[in-house]
This record gives structure tokens, sequence and C-alpha cells, in this order.
């Protein structure tokens, strides 16, 4: 700490001149002695000097609400949310998240260095604490076709940035496990640094494997059984709860059912959209979910907080004790969870929810390359054997392999049941096109199709007749990336997309409208109201999640590692 601010500090903390600010008569949840402690809270110089009988230049009477830090969001992709990254972080803070650890990797796929440093420049001055972990897989895996390749050279330079904490989820399982030298490079590169995870369903050995290159966290468990595995190799279960991948329910029932020890696991969303973070919240939804199904309210704020903090290597974050930054929350009780007041370096944060985007740089705004789209790709030939088929999960991104005979006579002809699914390559206009079949998408009379496809972000499809398809394909082009909806050869709607076919360039009550309005469309054209279908769609074409996907080569078996 700079000396002339510790003195300032530590005058106010011996009462030699007043704080800054006192928050009074607050109930403390104390994260050293699992205990609620009524007190005031001193701060002077955004920091947390004093708890006790002190005095301030400014006084608030939180009335005998309950005080924690600020949630960490322990693992997020900003681009997900779909809106300017200081709109997302604005409108979560109000929930009373107060620091995100963030991946960019959806960005450095579409733009490289050059997106990373997007999202490190639009954070630079938010009213939080936006840390970044450097994307560790761009590309994903060695079939993925996106938009750059990001070297251990090129990811040196974030080594001296103060808020680079570490390496992005290393998604590509099987580099790190045979040693892949341009893997192992990276590894080395943040040698001393945090190296998130991305291990779904890793049979023992190589879980042991990849463990042992010093990866320490995962978010992709679904199941309590498997997170267990990884606490028995000592790694951090991040548990998700984003808008499509919903785990919290199954592993947080596996932890009150067993009485587990919950040191070992904090919160992450992942991949929330801005309208569900608007109607449910962020962290503090999971920490409302997983109290209402048993756990102890402060195991809960501890796995928001100082389990977090201590993982990512933050010192001065996580708990409400001299000597941490001011980011407090306080909140009506430990049970509901409704933030009253947030305050972020001792300052009150208000409502920012119009926050108003800046431009964006004109190469960032490009992306959409497309080749030459020939229609004869979209035919899948019938031999009256079984096909593989895609299966989607409600609730999960994890996918089945079903094989099934497809309906048609000479050609696959979609029939509501069993749809089709395309993947564009829209990188390098190669006229590339993957295409599939798939269950579990029932959409009849139209298509959907996103430009927000993981993580090589190339243009998905899915719908039940090849017109409606393509013209979705086009209406994405014309708008630069995006959500679209097409019904009975016309567009529905469309929410464009223009930076990086991720983002949008308009205010979050922009976003989350068309989107609420999109999904309600999609549900009536006969879509499961407990999937989310645009951010559902988003996961079929990620090759790291087992069991089947369409990419722009063709269908992938995960499990299998191969084209079928």
């Amino acid at each position: 700490m700079e000396l002339n601010k510790y003195i300032g500090c530590a005058r106010a903390a011996r009462k030699l001149e007043p704080a800054d600010l006192v928050l009074k008569n607050a109930k403390i949840v104390n994260v050293f002695t699992d205990r609620v402690e009524e007190g005031n809270v001193a701060i002077k110089n955004g920091m947390i000097v004093g708890i006790g009988d002190y005095t301030g230049k400014e006084e608030i009477d939180v009335k005998g609400g309950y005080l924690t830090s600020g949630f960490i969001n322990a693992h997020l992709h900003l681009e997900s949310t779909m809106v300017n990254p200081q709109v997302l972080i604005a409108a979560a803070a109000k929930h009373g998240t107060t620091t995100f650890i963030v991946d960019p990797h959806e960005a450095a796929n579409v733009s490289g260095t050059a997106g990373i440093d997007y999202l490190l420049r639009e954070t630079n001055d938010s009213p939080a604490h936006v840390y970044v972990m450097i994307a560790s897989c761009v590309p994903a895996t060695a079939i993925d076709d996106n938009g750059y390749k990001l070297s251990a050279a090129q990811m040196k330079k974030y080594l001296k940035n103060r808020r680079v904490l570490g390496l992005g989820e290393v998604m590509d399982c099987m580099a790190v496990i045979d040693g892949d030298p341009e893997m192992n490079a990276k590894l080395e590169l943040f040698d001393g640094k945090v190296k998130d995870g991305h291990a779904p369903n890793l049979p023992d050995e190589q879980l042991a494997a990849y463990v042992m290159a010093g990866v320490t966290t995962d978010h992709e468990g679904t199941s309590y059984e498997y997170v267990m595995k990884e606490r028995k190799m000592g790694m951090t279960c991040l548990i998700r709860e984003g808008s499509a991948a919903r785990n919290l329910e199954n592993i947080v029932k596996g932890i009150v059912e067993n009485n587990t020890n919950t040191e070992g696991f904090c919160f992450c969303t992942d991949d929330k959209h801005i309208e569900d973070i608007i109607i449910e919240g962020d962290i503090d939804h999971n920490v409302r979910k997983a109290v209402s199904m048993g756990i102890s309210p402060i195991a809960a704020v501890k796995m928001a907080t100082i389990q977090p903090a201590k993982c990512y290597g933050l010192r001065r974050t996580g708990a409400v004790a001299p000597g941490f930054d001011a980011d407090l929350v306080v909140w009506d009780s430990l049970k509901n969870f409704n933030a009253k007041m947030v305050f972020y370096k001792g300052k009150l944060i208000n409502d920012m929810l119009d926050v108003k985007p800046k431009a964006c740089p004109k190469s960032l705004t490009n992306t959409i390359h497309l080749g030459k789209i020939d229609e004869d790709k979209l035919k899948i030939k019938l031999d009256k054997k079984p096909y593989p088929v895609i299966e989607m999960i409600p609730g999960e991104i994890l996918t089945e392999r079903r094989d099934e005979i497809l309906p048609g006579e000479k050609f696959f002809t979609p029939d509501g049941r069993i749809n089709k699914i395309a993947v564009f390559e829209r990188h390098h206009a190669t006229g590339k096109i993957g295409v599939g079949a798939v269950m579990g998408f029932p959409i009849r009379n139209g298509a959907i199709a996103s430009s927000v496809s993981h993580d090589s972000h190339n243009i998905i499809v899915i719908g039940d007749n090849d017109s409606d398809i393509l013209l979705a394909v086009n209406e994405l082009k014309r708008v630069h990336g995006g959500y679209t909806i097409v019904e009975n050869g016309k567009v529905y709607d469309t929410l464009p997309l223009p930076i990086m076919g991720l983002i949008s360039d308009k205010s979050f009550s922009y976003v989350s409208n068309k989107v609420k309005k999109m999904k309600a469309k999609a549900y009536k054209m006969g879509i499961d109201k407990n999937m989310d279908p645009f951010i559902t769609l988003s996961f079929m074409a990620l090759p790291v999640i087992p069991k089947i996907r369409c990419t722009p080569r063709g269908v992938f078996d995960v499990v299998k590692w191969d084209f079928v």
C-alpha cells in the first residue's frame, strides 16, 4: 500500500481522525468466524479501517441490514451478455456483484488480441473490480474454424497487466494431457498464476493428468459425483448457474444430502443473458437458490466472497474486515438476498443501468465473411441407415447421440421432431458448411440462427426447411451478426450484434426487450419453454463438450473424437 494512503487509513483506524464513511447498525457477516456480528464499519480511502464505535464525515444508518463483502463472479464471458461490458457490469453490480473474473475467449476467437484489448479497455473504469484470465484455447481445438490463432508469444504481453490473474479455461483437455508443445508453452508462461479448467466428464486417469499440469479450477461439473471427483484431486469447483447451463441444483442437492464441506466451492454464471440478470439476478441468484436448498447462509456467502477471493489471489477482496476493500452490500435478509445498498471502494453505486456504450473501433464491426453459399451442401442424402442425431437436453449444454432413421424420401426432410442444423464458416469466407440432424429443438415453419456460436462463433442455424435456413443466414450477414428468427419465408425479427458478431451497440433495455420478444416467438414456434433457445443453440457447435456437435466441417463425435 502506498505510504500516505496507509498513514491516513491507520489514523482513522486509531480514531485520530474521522473516517470518510461509517455504516452504522449493521449485521456483519464475518466469513472468518462464521458468525453474524452487530457493529459499525468505518471506511477511509476506499478501504475498511475498523469495526466498532467510529465517527465519520458521512454516516449511513443501514438499520439492521445484513452486511457482506460484494459478491464475486468467479467465471464469466462478458460477451455472452450481448451488451457493452460497462452496461453489464453496472446491471450486475446493482445485484451485489462487485468483482468479475472474466475470460475473453469469445472476443479472442473472433478478433484475436484486438478483442481482448477491447474488453480490457471497456472495463478499465468500471464501478467494480474486473479481472481477466487470458484465453488459452484460441481456437478451442485443432478442428475448429475460428478467426484467429492466439499463441503463447502473443499472450506474453499481458503478463505485466495488473488486472490479468492467469490463464483462462483450458478447453483442449487432450492437448494438455498429451503434452502438446504449444499448449505446454502457454501453461509454462502462466506458471505461478491461476489456470482455469474446462474438464467435462473426464475419466479418472485423464483428470489426474490434467490436474497435474497445474489446472486448479473447473466450472463444467454437472453432477455432485463428478465435482467430488475433482475435489478429491484438489480442484476448486465453480458451481455454474447461467442462462442455458443450470448445474447448481444437481450439485447443491448432493452437497446438502451428504453434508459436504463447502470450502472448495465458488459460484459463477459462465454465460448469462442480460435479461436473465435483470429478472433473476447475478451471483445473488446462485446464493439465494443454494440457501433455499439447504446450504447455510454464511456458507453460501463465503462461496460468493472469500473463497473465490482466495482462489484467485485477491488479497484485499472478500471480507468485511480491516484492510479489505470497501466493496460492500447491504442485504434485506440472509434468505431473500435483495440488495438494498451496494458500495464499491466506499462509494454508493447509484442507478447506472442507463450507461451509454462507447464507440467501438470499426475493425471490430465487420467480422461476418461468408463464402459462396452452395445450397446443395445443405442436403443430406438418405440411405435408410441410422444417422447420428444430436439430442439437445433442456437445462444443459451437454448433448446425447441418438442414431435414428431420418425422415424423408431421397433427402432428409425435417419433420419438427428431427430438424436440420447447419454451421456456416464466417471468418475467412471458405464456404465450409457443416450439416446435421438435431432433436430437442422442435421449431416448426421456420429457422433460428445466431452468430454467437461457441467458441469459434461461426453462424449456426436450426430449422425445418432449407429456404428459411438460408434466409436466416443471409439476414445475419446483412446486419453483421446477431440473432434472427425466420418464419414462413419472412424475417420475424433480428437482434443485430455488430461488435464482433457478439455484442450489441444498443442499450441493455433494447437488447433485453428484443430478446424477450424473440424468445416468446421461439416458444410459440415449438421450442421447450425450459430451454433458452439462443444460448442453447450457441453451444451446439462446441466440440469440447460431450457428446456430439455440428461444426463447419461436419457432425463431430466428441467422445470418439472423430467426424461421423
